[in-house]
């Protein structure tokens, strides 16, 4: 390992190198057709972590190697592993809620017992989540570990709150949930030894007496699982019963924080050395209200994931979604004077819907002025064992889309989506095992783009012209606006884009028709995540493109009469907003476009 890194070292130092995978996968084939056992014992994931540990454990051996910043900054950037992940400008860590009960019951979600609703034990994050018991200290900070072996920089986090129905769960669990959330990311140091040790907390779960062995949750749940299937008990019969064990009930009784408890992790984490900048749940539409909407702001968030899945009231009803499509938009409404970005999940082929309707309502969802989301889930339905669904597949009233019939439909999509929304997702991380029926092509979104490309459309939507991990130069940017009307809004997308329309970073600005204060619902900056303070350049990130678009976005508010604009500024990023002259004010940061018009034309203040 050590003779592989050295002369990765060596390469560096040289120069004169085209240092990129390829030249690095020759170096570890090389060095493994060394070993006597054909074993790959020199692999890329196990650089980085050797090469972390020994600076950290052995630094007499790491000072031999001679590295100075400059060779250590370009050897991270080689070692890095799955660079996507932070592409986006943060290090992003997704964590699950407990089971827990849900207010509604679809007839194509998954039942898994183990999990909470619409989630299956074989998806990664849920995983995961399982390993830890759904702890979201342990979850956040084994992830951080993770993602840093990985060679990312983590001190930029967005937290993604999954699990059902965020807003189902009680209070006192929401706040002793977020608060740990920021408690791991305030605890999280160089050295990873800050806060409590996770082999503590691990004890504290097994002594209430659960368990993360699988054969062991399958001896617990499998017969529950079997009566689920069946159509004997209802998911929340289930989890009510395996929720009700005297395991859980211990575990509940710590299981509970104050807003005191949340507000002190809060302020910890302004000036901490890893920051939340991003905080998102996810709950449903028929749910949100200006008070709920009040309340997840309270914890820090700054976007909602709301499963919409159709704007068609028929097809609603006969997936027995319990929602109004007059609902959906008043929950959109209440999330847009609220200043959280929407992201919305969508499906297609569900029960008694087309591929022709499914287009219609896609087109609807991102053209009509009652809705417009800022990124959409894009999911085809498909089929897993513990869904209700499967009983319409049985009979033949549900067929899943032929792959052609498929592809045909998210393309159109695709080409549908206008150049403020971005298309996050296409497929959900489901085990092609757990899919009875529906598509199991994991590289979906990958064949829909290679079909894009052939036909040669122009594509507007975010992903597809994100700058990810490509260096750019500020100064061949240009400020582009794209203006458009929502029923409570006027809607301002700022983005810095590139001769051939690539987007390095991009500012939502909203003007609602009433009122006097002009919101900013998000800023972000693609690229290369840089760490907080430092000078680097070769990308987007720290290029001084936000503070520019902040700027922008207060002189068209002022131009367009508004008197102030707020910013819905996340727990991390609230010193940021502050050198930009924002101050609190409540649950939002504030700047005066009166102030502003004054010191634009000298005069002074009284």
């Amino acid at each position: 390992m050590e003779s592989a890194i050295l002369e990765i070292i060596a390469a560096i130092k040289a120069g004169g190198h085209e240092l990129d995978a390829a030249w690095l996968d020759r170096l570890l084939r090389r060095h493994n057709r060394t070993t006597h056992d054909a074993t790959r014992r020199v692999a890329k994931r196990r650089l980085l972590p050797y090469y972390l540990s020994t600076k950290a454990n052995d630094p007499d051996r790491w000072e031999s190697w001679q590295v100075d910043p400059a060779t250590e900054q370009a050897l991270l950037r080689i070692l890095k592993v799955k660079p996507r992940r932070t592409a986006s400008g943060v290090a992003t860590i997704t964590v699950i809620t407990r089971p827990w009960p849900c207010s509604s019951d679809c007839l194509y979600c998954p039942n898994d017992v183990r999990m909470p609703k619409s989630y299956l034990s074989d998806e990664p994050a849920c995983q995961r989540a399982e390993r830890n018991f759904f702890d979201p200290y342990l979850q956040v900070r084994s992830r951080l570990v993770a993602l840093s072996e990985m060679g990312h920089v983590t001190d930029k986090v967005e937290l993604i709150v999954l699990g059902g129905t965020w807003s189902d769960y009680p209070r006192a669990y929401q706040l002793w949930f977020v608060s740990e959330l920021f408690r791991a990311v305030n605890d999280f140091g160089e050295s990873r030894v800050a806060g409590e040790h996770p082999e503590e907390r691990d004890r504290r779960y097994r002594a209430c007496g659960l368990t993360y062995n699988k054969d062991e949750l399958l001896r617990r749940t499998g017969d529950v699982q079997r009566q689920v299937d069946e159509g004997l008990l209802s998911y929340n019969e289930a989890i009510r019963q395996i929720g009700g064990s005297d395991a859980w009930r211990a575990v509940e009784a710590w299981q509970q924080a104050t807003t005191d408890d949340l507000l002190r992790e809060h302020a910890r984490n302004e000036e901490a050395a890893h920051r939340v900048v991003g905080l998102t749940i996810e709950t449903r539409p028929d749910l949100i209200s200006p008070e709920t909407a009040r309340e997840m702001r309270e914890l820090g968030c700054t976007k909602v994931q709301m499963g919409i899945q159709s704007l068609d009231q028929h097809i609603l009803e006969a997936n027995q979604r319990r929602v109004s499509v007059a609902q959906i938009a008043d929950a959109f409404c209440a999330l847009r004077l609220a200043g959280f970005k929407i992201q919305v999940h969508f499906m297609a082929n569900l029960l008694g819907a087309t591929p022709e309707a499914d287009k219609a309502d896609y087109l609807r969802l991102v053209s009509d002025e009652r809705f417009l989301p800022d990124e959409v889930k894009l999911y085809p339905c498909c089929l897993v064992q513990s869904s209700r669904l499967g009983a319409c597949y049985a009979d033949g009233s549900w067929q899943p889309y032929g792959e052609d019939e498929l592809m045909d439909l998210l393309v159109a999509d695709t080409l549908a989506t206008p150049a403020y929304t971005r298309i996050s997702r296409m497929i959900r991380d489901i085990s092609s095992t757990d899919i009875v029926a529906g598509n199991k092509r994991t590289n979906l979104r990958q064949m829909v783009e290679a079909r894009i490309a052939r036909l040669g459309a122009p594509v507007h939507e975010i992903r597809m012209r994100e700058v990810a991990t490509t260096d750019v130069d500020p100064a061949a940017l240009r400020l582009d606006c794209v203006a458009y009307r929502t029923t409570v809004s006027d809607e301002r997308f700022l983005q810095w884009v590139t001769d051939d329309g690539h987007i390095a970073a991009f500012l939502r600005l909203s003007l609602p028709r009433e009122g006097t204060q002009a919101m900013i619902r998000e800023v972000h900056v693609y690229g290369r995540v840089a760490s907080l303070g430092s000078s680097e350049r070769g990308g987007a990130q720290h290029a001084g493109l936000g503070r520019q678009l902040v700027e922008e976005a207060c002189a068209q508010a002022r131009e367009a009469g508004f008197s102030a604009i707020n910013v819905i500024s996340s727990v991390g990023t609230r010193g940021y907003y502050r050198n930009l002259g924002f101050g609190t004010a409540g649950l939002y940061q504030q700047r005066s476009l009166t102030t502003d018009a004054q010191a634009d034309t000298g005069q002074t203040q009284t």
